[in-house]
């Protein structure tokens, strides 16, 4: 396979103004669940019913009881979804909508207590990181679907005030590489990177959480522009187990989404995920614990990514 590395692409997102933005990124929905009727499996029943499709609903309590000995929640899922009709609509404009397709979500209970909150970022936060209009309404409907879902499935719910402004990012939001296939044997050059990138991750500590072959989806629907079109799904337990001590809210951006794609008329692949930055940005991280575990996996990542484009 014929990679050459055409470069590394940086997005930044620079907030203007002051140094704290106004509006917070993740929204957290919390109701009362005291006699328990509120489940992992009743929230994403109730997503289904509003129209996703649920690539993943993972208890992470286990893997976090098995590598860490504890765990300081009662109920922690990591949820991941996205609507198929909408991300059509987007894609054709904004090829990076693969970032969030699938969107996170964290649905908890910390030990002890009688309430169940669902964590998930707001629409704004998704157009800052995508850099597509904040005011797209195909954006927007999906927000709105969001929020009649949470609704649906935590009843006399609310939504709650997080305790911190969203800061200014210290780095880019989005993470962007792309390299030349051989375009001779596209599907066979497309298979022995995906091979050696996935064999990369399980060498890294990073666990492969699902796969969209979105390209596959648009192709149903009659759209063509893409010879394929893949989002992994991505995780590194220690960090999603270390960040959530502190903010459980955190599973909105975990698992992370990267986009793996070739259009037909180009001859590159791009590749992209959303940096930890957003992490630390987003949810004001201070503590030393989370800021090491979410740079050395940044760090990890973009080393897998950079020896793959060469």
């Amino acid at each position: 396979m014929k990679q050459i590395m055409k470069g590394l692409l940086l997005i930044a997102v620079i907030l203007t103004g002051s140094t704290a933005a106004s509006t917070a990124d993740i929204q957290v929905f919390t109701a009362d669940n005291s006699k328990g009727e509120i489940t992992p499996a009743t929230i994403e029943a109730a997503f289904k019913k509003a129209g996703f499709y649920i690539s993943a609903n993972r208890d992470m309590n286990g893997p976090f009881k098995k590598q860490f000995k504890e765990s300081t929640f009662d109920v922690y899922n990591l949820f991941t979804f996205f609507s198929k009709e909408i991300t059509l609509e987007l894609v054709k404009k904004y090829p990076n909508i693969g970032l969030f397709a699938p969107m996170s979500m964290s649905i908890y209970t910390k030990k002890g207590e009688k309430t169940i909150s669902v964590s998930s970022l707001t629409p704004e936060a998704m157009a800052k990181i995508m850099q597509i209009p904040v005011d797209n309404k195909a954006l927007a409907k999906v927000g709105k679907m969001v929020k009649e879902a949470l609704k649906l499935a935590l009843p006399g719910g609310s939504f709650e005030t997080l305790p911190y402004t969203v800061q200014k990012p210290t780095g880019p939001l989005v993470s962007s590489y792309h390299t030349e296939l051989d375009e001779e044997d596209l599907n066979t050059a497309k298979e022995d990177f995906q091979m050696e990138f996935e064999g990369e991750l399980a060498s890294n500590g990073f666990v492969m959480a699902g796969f969209n072959a979105l390209g596959d989806d648009f192709e149903k629907k009659n759209f063509n522009e893409y010879d394929f079109y893949d989002v992994y799904s991505i995780c590194k337990l220690p960090v999603i187990y270390t960040v959530a001590k502190v903010h459980p809210e955190a599973g909105a951006f975990a698992p992370c989404s990267l986009i793996m794609y070739k259009k037909k008329n180009e001859k590159e692949m791009h590749l992209a995920f959303p940096s930890v930055y957003n992490w630390i940005s987003s949810m004001d991280i201070k503590d030393k614990a989370s800021l090491d575990v979410l740079l050395e996996a940044q760090k990890s990542m973009n080393k897998i990514l950079l020896e793959l484009t060469e």
